[in-house]
C-alpha cells in the first residue's frame, strides 16, 4: 500500500488538473453562459473547487458581472434559484419570495433500471461495499454512512430521456403548456430538467405544486373516479388520464395497433373497446400496470420546492466535466447527451485507473478499467478524474 501522504499527493495533483481544465473552459467559454430571464432577482450559488464549500445569497446586476465571477472562483459547480426574490442577496428570510418556476428534475437515480447493478457501487467507512442501489445502513455494521458511485451509461441516460419525453407529452396533452413556455435540458450528468416559465406558474404555491407532482406520478388515483369501474377502456383520443390508461393498457396487452385487438378478443361498442374472459379484478390489475407505464419518474421533492437551486445552463458538472446542454423539444428523441456535453477537445492524458465499467463519450467507447495504466482523450480522462477513479500517471 502506498503511504498515506503519497496518495494525498495524488489526490491533490489530480484535483490541480481539474482546476486547470475547469479554469481554462470558464476562461474561454464563459461569454457563452445566458443567465436565466429576471436573473437580477434570482440567487446565484457556486460550490467551490479549492474550498469544496457552497458560496450562497449571490446577486448579479448585469450578465458581465457574472461571467467576471465565474472567471475568478472558478467554481465545480454553478446554480441559481428557481425563485424570484425582491432581495436576492439576502439571507433566506430577509429576500422576499416573490414567485418560483415550475421545475423538474429526472434523474436516472430515480428509475430501476437493470444496469445499475452492474455499474454503480456503495461503499461503507467500515470498509463493505457493494453494487447496485445503496442500503440505507450498511449490512455489516448498521452506519448510515454509505456512500454511493453512480456512473453515465447509456441504458440509464435513455430510460431517463424516455421520462422527460412522457413528462413532456403531459405538458402538452393535460396542462395545454406551449413549447416556448418549457425549457429541457441535459443535466450534465445522469437525468434532464424541464423547467416552465408559463403565465401564472410561477404565483403557485407548494400545495399546488404537490397536487401536480401527484397528477404527473399518478398518486392517489382511482380508476373509479375516471368512469373506469367495468372492464372497459376509453378512446385512445381522449385527454387527461382516461387517454393515458386507454394508451397504456393497449401497450400493455399488446403493443401494436387497434386491428390487432379483435383478433385477440376484443369488440368495439359505441366507441369503447371490450374484452372478452377478464375478470374484472384483473382487469384492474391490467388498468393499474398500464397507469405505472404512464406515470413519469420524478424527483418529487424538488418540484414543490418553490426556494430550489438548479444548474446553469452550460456551466460544468463537477461529477463528470459535462456540461449541462439545453436540449430543442423538437429534436429530443435524436439528441445524444454523450455527444453534446463534451466541454473538451483534443488532448490526452495518462491515467492510473483504479476501477472504472465502460462507458461512452462521444463516438468512442472506453474500459473497463481496473487497476490499468491507459492514456485517454482530455474528456475521458476528466471524467474518471471527476469521478474520483482514477489519478494522474507520474511522469519522470
Amino acid at each position: 500500500m502506498r503511504p498515506k501522504s503519497q496518495r494525498r499527493c495524488n489526490i491533490i495533483e489530480a484535483q490541480k488538473f481539474i482546476e486547470q481544465k475547469f479554469t481554462e473552459y470558464y476562461h474561454y467559454k464563459s461569454d457563452d453562459i445566458e443567465p436565466p430571464s429576471s436573473f437580477e432577482k434570482r440567487e446565484f450559488a457556486f460550490l467551490l473547487l479549492r474550498e469544496k464549500t457552497m458560496r450562497r445569497h449571490e446577486g448579479f446586476k448585469s450578465v458581465g458581472e457574472l461571467r467576471s465571477k465565474l472567471r475568478e472562483i472558478v467554481p465545480s459547480h454553478v446554480y441559481y434559484s428557481t425563485a424570484i426574490y425582491e432581495k436576492p442577496e439576502e439571507e433566506m428570510d430577509a429576500k422576499e419570495w416573490l414567485g418560483a418556476d415550475l421545475f423538474f428534475d429526472i434523474d436516472a437515480d430515480h428509475i430501476p433500471t437493470p444496469c445499475n447493478k452492474e455499474h454503480d457501487t456503495w461503499s461503507c467507512s467500515c470498509g463493505e461495499t457493494g453494487k447496485g442501489i445503496p442500503p440505507e445502513t450498511c449490512p455489516k455494521c448498521g452506519g448510515t454512512k454509505v456512500d454511493d458511485k453512480s456512473w453515465v451509461c447509456e441504458v440509464c441516460l435513455e430510460s431517463a430521456k424516455r421520462e422527460t419525453t412522457k413528462l413532456i407529452d403531459m405538458l402538452f396533452r393535460d396542462f395545454g403548456f406551449s413549447p416556448e413556455e418549457i425549457e429541457v435540458a441535459f443535466s450534465g450528468h445522469r437525468g434532464y430538467h424541464i423547467t416552465l416559465e408559463a403565465s401564472g406558474v410561477r404565483e403557485l404555491d407548494q400545495i399546488a405544486r404537490r397536487e401536480i407532482v401527484d397528477y404527473v406520478t399518478g398518486i392517489g388515483f382511482e380508476p373509479k373516479f375516471h368512469g373506469l369501474e367495468d372492464a372497459s377502456v376509453p378512446s385512445l383520443e381522449e385527454g387527461g388520464w382516461r387517454g393515458r390508461i386507454a394508451r397504456g393498457t393497449y401497450e400493455f396487452l399488446l403493443n401494436t395497433n387497434a386491428e390487432r385487438l379483435t383478433e385477440i378478443g376484443f369488440r368495439k361498442n359505441d366507441g369503447v373497446w371490450r374484452i372478452k374472459g377478464v375478470g374484472l379484478k384483473n382487469w384492474n390489475k391490467i388498468m393499474q400496470k398500464a397507469i405505472e407505464n404512464q406515470t413519469v419518474k420524478i424527483d418529487t421533492v424538488v418540484t414543490t420546492d418553490i426556494h430550489r437551486l438548479i444548474r446553469l445552463a452550460d456551466t460544468l458538472h463537477g461529477k463528470t466535466g459535462l456540461k449541462k446542454v439545453i436540449v430543442p423539444i423538437s429534436t429530443i428523441d435524436s439528441f445524444d447527451p454523450l455527444k453534446s456535453a463534451v466541454a473538451f477537445k483534443g488532448g490526452a492524458v495518462r491515467l492510473l485507473v483504479s476501477e472504472a465499467p465502460e462507458f461512452r463519450l462521444g463516438d468512442d467507447r472506453y474500459g473497463s478499467f481496473k487497476n490499468a495504466e491507459v492514456e485517454l482523450p482530455t474528456a475521458a480522462a476528466l471524467f474518471l478524474l471527476c469521478k474520483g477513479a482514477a489519478k494522474l500517471k507520474e511522469t519522470n
